[in-house]
């Protein structure tokens, strides 16, 4: 990590309340606390809670056939596995102090376990796509990343992530990879967005960040209750809303450590409260 200096966000409870910064107090105590973000997650088994964020958005009219078809799963698509088959239709949105969505991360293709196995495999990885407000309306998004991630095979247990920045120019989707590696399914560990670690990103003139570290965020492993740390490398950051996409995408890569839990284990209660529906 470049020591550069960052923003430090503390997230303690991801799934409840997002996080918390400090406030100069004008009493003796010193530091006070004050919620700069709040987000409301949905594990929707047919992502009927998800629609009216997409309903008319500006992105299902966008030219890219690839985008329009990550897109399209955010409407629901009609398939009637259940959950023990798959996971889908999770969401993140992330709302300031006004209620205003200012990030989401949306599930896009379901984890599924491999054939003959109980895990998602690297050939057939589930994604999120992290999302930005338009600004044309409530109901209005725009893809800013693919996450991408997958169940790890070999000596490690280990979950695998990809991501990829997304720009549409017109007729063909440009995907910029940014970051890929594993971190432990056991300890835990950091998902990281610096081209130090990254020597694709650094080799090559696409690398679409100025300067150095980016972000990173602290993953715990399976079942371990989440405490993640955000730092965001303050060059990154114009506004708020800067910093919210980086919070929707750590609560992405939070979540994949339960996506990509091996099948024949149960997911924790909060991730299948839609499952009865």
């Amino acid at each position: 990590m470049d020591p550069c200096a960052f923003v430090r966000l503390t997230v303690d409870q991801l799934l409840l309340k997002l996080p918390a910064v400090p406030r100069p107090s004008s009493g003796a105590a010193g530091v006070q606390r004050q919620p700069v973000f709040t987000c409301r997650f949905s594990a929707a088994r047919r992502a009927v809670r998800t629609r009216s964020l997409t309903s008319e958005s500006s992105m299902t009219r966008s030219p890219s056939r690839r985008l329009r078809s990550w897109l399209s799963t955010l409407h629901g698509d009609g398939d009637k596995r259940t959950q023990r088959d798959q996971r889908k239709g999770w969401m993140v949105t992330i709302h300031d102090l006004s209620g205003s969505p200012v990030a989401a991360a949306s599930m896009v293709t379901p984890f599924v376990p491999s054939p003959g196995s109980g895990r998602v495999s690297r050939a057939n990885p589930g994604a999120w796509l992290i999302l930005q407000p338009t600004g044309a309306g409530p109901s209005s998004w725009k893809p800013w990343a693919r996450l991408e991630a997958w169940r790890e095979r070999g000596p490690v247990d280990a979950l695998g992530y990809r991501l990829e920045l997304v720009f549409d120019s017109g007729p063909v989707e440009c995907a910029v990879p940014i970051a890929q590696s594993s971190i432990s399914a056991k300890r835990g560990g950091q998902f990281v967005i610096d081209p130090a670690t990254f020597p694709e990103g650094s080799a090559g003139a696409a690398w679409p960040f100025a300067g150095g570290f980016v972000m990173g965020a602290t993953v715990e492993g399976e079942g371990k209750a989440s405490r993640p740390t955000v730092q965001v490398g303050v060059q990154h950051v114009a506004c708020m809303g800067d910093v919210a996409v980086f919070i929707a995408l750590s609560a992405a890569v939070d979540l994949c450590m339960d996506a990509c839990k091996l099948f024949s284990h149960r997911l924790r209660k909060e991730l299948c409260q839609d499952q009865d529906d």
